[in-house]
């Protein structure tokens, strides 16, 4: 049987790999000892020259279809990992077939749930992750896709100013439908309740969560917060004609969390005495777009939001309203942001994104003022920062290549 590698993005370096020998037997030079989620099939991390990939083992027919879909998601915009292709013909040194395999590339700056445990998350930030877990579902419920398979371990979690951004992960039991009734969101966020309270309840088995935790309180918020966030992007608004206002009050709500509103059904009566509106296309990333128009910087959109704030913060310090925002936007970055970056010391660059560390900073600047009682230049509390706080992190990103390697070594 002929090896067969169908790839979105062909890398030589692919062939190479042992696909002889089953993925559980993968070793040295080719893995990583990086943390993984909770999987059903076999995973490895794998490392050719500066990329990395997650490899898992599944039947052709199933890698086929999951490969198609997250290339689908990805052309979409939607938040999952990104395919690089599909291995199959497989077979062992005596001829015996073995599984096909999927990959994707490594997600940066990113961590299972269980390992952000293991990294000193406490239990003050899991309304944090269901909230990330919770933008993420309803983000694919705009998009009709039907997950199917909704939990924890079937996301990839990174930091966001000090929240988080969630990213699917596995998208096996996943599809992309015409319409997604009512009645599959709903059985999507039924499974979300309930695998979240099982992995929960397993962390706290494991002693990595507090036995304080409430499982069933924090599902119970899932569900709410779920339906909080589909009504506000969905909902239908009812109001005077004499209250055109909350159109605009609308659509700046919208934007806060963070969505852009594309296309409103505006409706009026016959009399004209009361108009109906209903948001048609919700789009996620708004603050993402809006700081990368003007920086080109691409980050999370709460990390945008943060950056924007100091961008407004900065205009306001140096009297600069009147100056085109663009201008004001380039000598931030100039000034600010890229040097405050720089002064990440080599060995400290895989503890956290620059955005991420940018906005620590801030919030470390902020801690050092109240307590000082006068302002903190903001290169001092970088530096403060780096050498009390992001030193004392552990790395969450793989930072240089190793030597190369020989496939036969």
């Amino acid at each position: 049987m002929a090896l067969r590698i169908v790839a979105s993005r062909p890398d030589p370096a692919i062939v190479t790999l042992p696909w002889s020998v089953p993925l559980e037997e993968w070793g040295e030079p080719w893995v990583l000892p990086l943390p993984r989620g909770l999987s059903r099939h076999v995973v490895r991390i794998v490392r050719l020259h500066d990329r990395v990939y997650a490899v898992k083992e599944t039947v052709e027919e199933i890698a086929f279809r999951e490969y198609r879909l997250l290339r689908d998601l990805q052309r979409l915009g939607l938040p999952a990992v990104v395919p690089q292709g599909v291995v199959t013909g497989r077979v062992d040194a005596d001829g015996e077939e073995l599984p096909s395999a999927l990959l994707t590339e490594h997600l940066r700056f990113s961590l299972p749930y269980r390992s952000l445990f293991s990294h000193g998350l406490s239990h003050d930030s899991l309304p944090s992750l269901v909230d990330a877990l919770v933008v993420l579902l309803v983000r694919l419920h705009l998009a009709d896709f039907f997950w199917g398979d909704v939990s924890l371990s079937n996301v990839l979690f990174r930091r966001s100013a000090g929240g988080f951004a969630a990213y699917l992960v596995d998208a096996e039991t996943g599809e992309l439908r015409p319409t997604l009734s009512r009645q599959m969101r709903e059985y999507d966020v039924t499974i979300a309740t309930e695998n979240v309270f099982a992995e929960l309840l397993d962390l706290q088995a494991s002693e990595s969560l507090s036995q304080h935790v409430q499982a069933h309180d924090l599902v119970v918020m899932l569900e709410q917060r779920y339906a909080a966030l589909w009504d506000e992007l969905t909902g239908e608004e009812e109001f005077s004609s004499d209250e055109m206002w909350r159109i605009e009050r609308r659509i700046e709500k919208l934007n806060d969390l963070g969505f852009d509103v594309d296309e409103l059904d505006i409706i009026t009566d016959f009399d004209g005495d009361q108009v109906r509106i209903q948001p048609k296309v919700v789009e996620a990333g708004h603050h993402q777009r809006e700081l990368q128009g003007l920086t080109g910087l691409h980050v999370e959109d709460a990390q945008a939001r943060r950056l924007l704030n100091d961008i407004a913060s900065y205009t306001a310090h140096y009297n600069l309203g009147r100056e085109d925002r663009h201008l004001v936007a380039s000598r931030w970055l100039d000034q600010v942001y890229e040097p405050v970056i720089a002064m990440i010391p080599g060995d400290a660059t895989g503890k956290l994104e620059p955005a991420e560390v940018f906005h620590e900073v801030l919030q470390h600047r902020w801690f050092l003022a109240e307590q000082a009682g006068h302002d903190i230049d903001t290169f001092d509390a970088a530096a403060d920062y780096i050498d009390t706080v992001l030193r004392t992190k552990p790395d969450e990103a793989i930072t240089s290549a190793p030597a190369t390697v020989t496939p036969d070594a």
